[in-house]
């Protein structure tokens, strides 16, 4: 079993930035790929990010390539998002998922956090 614990969320002014971190416990944090997801009230769940589980692939989102970067440190068993140059419409709850394939859909993931809020105000 592999436990996910968001943090890093709040609010933020339009074009600041954000570090979310998700830490984990259980089994080897390197056999697992780690994607970062968010929803938006009334939205479905979107990828956002992805990493591989030695950190030499990463994906992102077109709505946030550049401005968002996925990576990881295996020793501390932790995967964080940098976000920069935030807007409003990156508002949502974020999630991070793990799991042993690399994908960019949520429905492969089999381990998820609780979710973390990030309000982006104009």
């Amino acid at each position: 079993q592999v436990q996910l614990v968001e943090s890093g969320g709040g609010l933020v002014q339009a074009g600041g930035s954000l570090r979310l971190s998700c830490a984990t416990s259980g089994r080897t944090f390197s056999n697992y790929a780690v994607g970062w997801f968010r929803q938006a009230p009334g939205k479905e769940r979107e990828f956002v990010a992805v990493i591989s589980g030695t950190g030499s692939v990463t994906y992102y989102a077109d709505s946030v390539k550049g401005r968002f970067t996925i990576s990881r440190d295996n020793a501390k068993n932790t995967a964080y998002l940098q976000m920069n140059s935030l807007k409003p419409e990156d508002t949502a709850v974020y999630y991070c998922a793990a799991d042993g394939v690399l994908s960019m859909n949520p429905r492969f993931y089999s381990y998820w956090g609780q979710g973390t809020q990030v309000t982006v105000s104009s």
